[in-house]
């Protein structure tokens, strides 16, 4: 069977699925070919399964990626892992699967790969006479407080390394293991070196569920913004992705719950729906909200010039005509009504540089 874009095929009928947010798995864009299910007319009973995560562990020959994009506002970005368990269906990283000749669907949130030696690496790399200092972001493409993230604990070591060297960062997240490392994240903010971005699609936990099956609920979002800030750790709320119908409707009050949590500043984007994330997000439609799906589909093309999705620099994480216009105009107001400053804060690179070894000679400044 050839692949054809956008066809998803049917589920495994023997896969049992617990906490997902794809149904299925399909071909990447770059297989030719993908897998189908057909009965055998063997009435055989197969025993189902519980698909389960599987991680496996790779060793990458360097651990900073960089970036020449100008949507976004960072040069280099670490990501410990590949693939994410929340499984947002609608997770803009999902096509990344594909390069790994695995599925962007089922793959994405259950086949997850870690970065062996992300620490030592990082450590490495800075040490490098031609490296110059600049904030790194944590969690661009995937999560790295991911569950897995709990016992594997690869996000502290990053840390320590980037305290010991005195280098900023930022982080993206929704995991409330960042509150375990909460004291690591306090040390950096508190030299102006730190800033957090907690993600909030939806204060509907039974949405949040459906959309984010394994990411922690609202509630215990806000609550991380409440912990990080009372520790003096700068909170940004991300009121992100934005769905028209399922989640628009909500942005005032996303934004009045983070603030009264302690968020300082705050940030918004449209859904996106690139490459395979398209189909399994209209599929996802289909199964969890029928009745609104024709609605969220249009009022998404709305904003992409007919298109479920628009990957121009410039446009793809703003949207454009009076849809997209509209929610940035109610954003913009209710982040002024209640207080958000403008602007990230500067992280300080001053302070950069190799941390004293044993035997070194002190400093007298």
């Amino acid at each position: 069977m050839f692949y054809i874009a956008g066809m998803l095929p049917p589920r495994d009928p023997h896969e049992r699925l617990k906490a997902r947010g794809a149904d299925t798995r399909p071909a990447g864009r770059f297989e030719a070919e993908a897998r189908d299910h057909h009965h055998d007319g063997w009435d055989i009973p197969e025993e189902e399964r519980l698909l389960r995560t599987q991680v496996t562990t790779e060793r990458p020959r360097s651990i900073i990626t960089r970036n020449t994009s100008p949507d976004v506002p960072f040069d280099r970005s670490i990501n410990p892992y590949r693939g994410c368990e929340h499984g947002c269906i609608y997770c803009y990283a999902r096509p990344s699967h594909a390069y790994l000749g695995l599925s962007p669907g089922l793959d994405f949130e259950t086949c997850i790969t870690a970065k062996e030696g992300a620490a030592e690496l990082l450590a490495r790399e800075l040490a490098r006479p031609s490296y110059r200092p600049a904030p790194i972001a944590l969690g661009t493409n995937t999560d790295p407080y991911q569950p897995v993230e709990a016992k594997l604990a690869i996000m502290p070591g990053i840390l320590r390394v980037l305290r010991d060297w005195n280098h900023p960062a930022t982080l993206v997240t929704r995991g409330q293991t960042v509150l375990r490392d909460l004291h690591l994240w306090a040390e950096l903010a508190a030299r102006d070196m730190a800033t957090v971005g907690i993600s909030i699609t939806t204060l509907d936990a039974s949405l949040a569920r459906a959309m984010e099956p394994r990411a922690p609920t609202p509630a215990t979002r806000l609550r991380m913004i409440r912990d990080l800030s009372r520790a003096g750790v700068p909170v940004r709320v991300m009121v992100a992705p934005v769905i028209p119908v399922l989640t628009e409707p909500e942005i005032e009050a996303i934004l009045t719950a983070a603030r009264e949590a302690g968020a300082t500043t705050a940030s918004m984007i449209p859904v996106r729906l690139p490459h395979e994330v398209a189909p399994l997000f209209r599929d996802w439609l289909e199964r969890h909200r029928p009745g609104m799906a024709a609605h969220v589909m249009n009022r998404i093309q709305a904003m992409r010039g007919g298109r479920d999705n628009d990957p121009r620099f410039g446009h793809r994480f703003r949207g454009e005509g009076v849809e997209a216009q509209l929610a940035m105009q109610r954003f913009r107001l209710a982040r002024k009504r209640l207080g958000y400053r403008e602007g990230q804060p500067a992280l300080d690179c001053s302070r950069f540089g190799r941390p004293p070894r044993a035997g070194d000679q002190m400093s007298l400044f």
